[in-house]
């Protein structure tokens, strides 16, 4: 029996390491968005699987019996896909969702549903932080009025894909100061960031706050209907039924 690790975050590197340490035999899968991910404990495949028919032929030929989906919290289109294929085959699934971010009394944020609403609390001429990752620029297209700077692990395949902006390489973690100083150098007015929680990347959140920076926060997407919980203790748990 093997299970399924849908990977991409850290708690997913901690979950194929707990299935490895327990004797639980099991896969990781990586979607492929970063060119040279940290190696998983357990076998691990990269790549997409090619839609909803890939999956379902995936499941099949290597025999999986239950999926843990520990994907990006705004990998909304993978959660919903395994979620929908899994119900149709009738495989248990358990979505990790780790807690969102919640502001601090001195934070100065505003939640917004989608990045295009960014615009509307973006004054011209601002330096703008994007922290939501380059495959979601192309919802900025309408923010040609300021500023942008978008912080990415890989270096870029191509150029900023307008005049107003630019690629910052970075490779975290990353320290309070260090985005303090990095905001500071910028000249950074606003940052943009997706709510995905954690506390590694909460440190732009802490040095926004004390450098005075505005947040826009996009906010999760809404949750596909899986038994999610927020703990790895939880995980582990649900875990323990398939111990050889």
């Amino acid at each position: 029996m093997t299970i399924l690790i849908l990977a991409g975050t850290g708690e997913a590197r901690s979950i194929a390491q707990y299935c490895a340490d327990q004797n639980i035999h099991a896969q990781a899968s990586l979607a492929g968005v970063t060119r040279q991910p940290s190696r998983l404990a357990v076998e691990t495949r990269h790549g997409g699987f090619g839609g909803a028919d890939g999956f379902r032929a995936y499941l099949k030929t290597n025999k999986i019996r239950a999926i843990v989906d520990a994907t990006h919290p705004f990998a909304s289109h993978i959660t919903r896909r395994s979620f929908e294929v899994a119900q149709e085959m009738n495989l248990p699934l358990l979505r990790f969702d780790r807690p969102q971010w919640e502001p601090k009394v001195e934070d100065n944020w505003i939640i917004l549903e989608d990045e295009t609403h960014a615009a509307l609390h973006i004054t011209p001429g601002s330096n703008v932080f994007l922290a939501t990752g380059r495959q979601s620029l192309p919802k900025f297209a309408n923010l040609a009025h300021a500023r942008l700077i978008c912080r990415q692990i890989d270096p870029p395949d191509a150029e900023f894909p307008w005049p107003n902006g630019q690629f910052l390489i970075g490779h975290p973690p990353f320290s309070i100061t260090d985005e303090e100083d990095l905001f500071r150098r910028l000249g950074v007015d606003v940052l943009v960031v997706k709510n995905a929680g954690g506390t590694a990347s909460r440190t732009k959140l802490d040095a926004a706050r004390i450098l005075g920076v505005s947040v826009l926060m996009i906010a999760r997407p809404a949750p596909c209907g899986a038994q999610a919980v927020q703990s790895l203790l939880e995980v582990e748990q649900w875990l323990e039924q398939w111990q050889l």
